[in-house]
């Protein structure tokens, strides 16, 4: 199963001002070989994965980022929490397809 690992940075979406949504984005070039090995896409243009942050492994989605070319990660609350993670801080994530259109 391929594994892509990157560095990236945590930052919470601003738009939303009821609830505490966070996300690392995809470099642009991990993006691009994701597309082509995930297939056709699925719905909202997303990609279904498992995501690894240190000790925490979690299976989700990947979803386009709006004007951005690249993918968003969703990095849920339990996951902050347990590798003492917050916004601005870099984190290394590992991401495997769960599933592929080829």
């Amino acid at each position: 199963m391929e594994e892509y690992d990157f560095v990236a940075e945590l930052w919470r979406w601003e738009a939303q001002t009821t609830s505490s949504w966070f996300f690392v984005t995809l470099p642009a070039d991990l993006a691009a070989d994701l597309r082509v090995e995930a297939g056709p896409p699925r719905g909202f243009g997303s990609v279904r994965v498992e995501a690894t942050i240190g000790g925490s492994t979690w299976r989700t989605s990947v979803f386009p980022e709006s004007g951005g070319g690249s993918f968003v990660l969703p990095i849920k609350k339990a996951v902050r929490v347990a590798e003492g993670i917050d916004d601005g801080d870099s984190c290394a994530v590992v991401l495997r397809l769960v599933d592929s259109g080829g």
